[in-house]
């Protein structure tokens, strides 16, 4: 099991230099993976959540492997149905090439209905356009020359070099029956977020059920883990995986390598305030505190 972190993209605070200091700092404490996520018309609703500026994650990505030299990079997630699916394969295939084929593509299906309708995108349709985007992609991953016909997208005899170095796993975001559909049918991992144990446990044999009526290997299960340290045990009938004591988010990694998870991604942005992503120090000292007492069961998992 390898440990991720998030790496957040938007607000106030986010600016080169304290996004230089996150990969620096997450590549010195012995992470194995620094993701960040996508919106491209930053609208009400998504300011609502996620405050400006919003740095687009991939540039901040390209930028980003230049440096970070161990650690792999991604998204959780691009919102597919906003880019053609030509140009997300070729950003995709890019990006990979300039972290040595070191890239993990998260992607999901969009929630801000004001963002789709400023795209000019049909917000209802949004499901299906994520699932042919999908294997149009894949398609330009494969071949140098590629074609697809679909119902929302259609090109012939496209150029598609340079191909990834490796093809880039699909890591498909959400909690929802749907969601784990298109992880089974479409992508190579499933990546839920905001988990609990009990949901995490009984969602995994449907996840598998679904494999298999698609004929398909179970995929790998990713999820990310919003990160709350807190000096006082949490309810365990009520807390999220992810929150309390160390001892008690010991406790849940354990259960998550248990469960089977390749990788765990950590999220600190913790706060409802807008204004909480200008402080940086309290997210690094929980994953410095985070990698001196939890990061090796990942290590030992991993020989």
């Amino acid at each position: 099991m390898k440990i991720g972190v998030n790496l957040i993209n938007f607000g106030p605070g986010a600016s080169l230099d304290s996004m230089l200091r996150w990969t620096r700092l997450t590549e010195a404490l012995g992470y194995h993976l620094l993701m960040t996520s996508d919106h491209i018309a930053v609208t009400p609703d998504v300011t609502a959540r996620y405050p400006a500026p919003f740095w687009e994650p991939f540039t901040l990505l390209g930028w980003m492997a230049a440096k970070a030299r161990r650690i792999e990079l991604g998204t959780t997630v691009i919102i597919v149905p906003y880019r053609h699916p030509l140009d997300t394969a070729r950003m995709v295939a890019q990006v990979d090439h300039l972290t040595g084929g070191r890239f993990i593509f998260g992607v999901g299906v969009g929630w801000a209905k004001q963002e789709f309708d400023a795209l000019g995108l049909p917000f209802e349709k949004r499901g299906a356009m994520t699932n042919e985007y999908l294997e149009a992609i894949k398609t330009c991953w494969a071949h140098a020359r590629a074609s697809f016909d679909g119902r929302f997208v259609t090109f012939r005899d496209v150029d598609t070099t340079p191909l990834p170095i490796r093809r880039p796993p699909i890591w498909v975001g959400g909690g929802s029956d749907a969601a784990m559909r298109r992880a089974a049918v479409h992508g190579d991992a499933w990546h839920p977020i905001r988990i609990k144990e009990s949901v995490m446990r009984e969602a995994l044999p449907r996840l598998r059920k679904m494999a298999d009526e698609a004929k398909r290997p179970m995929p790998d299960f990713c999820p990310r883990m919003r990160l709350c340290l807190t000096e006082k045990p949490m309810p365990e009938d009520t807390r999220l995986m992810g929150h309390g004591t160390v001892d008690q988010v010991r406790q849940d990694m354990a259960a998550l390598l248990e469960m089977g998870a390749s990788y765990v991604l950590l999220d600190t942005s913790i706060s409802e305030d807008i204004l909480a992503t200008k402080n940086h120090e309290a997210a690094w000292a929980m994953l410095a505190t985070m990698a001196d007492r939890v990061l090796d069961l990942a290590h030992e998992s991993l020989r």
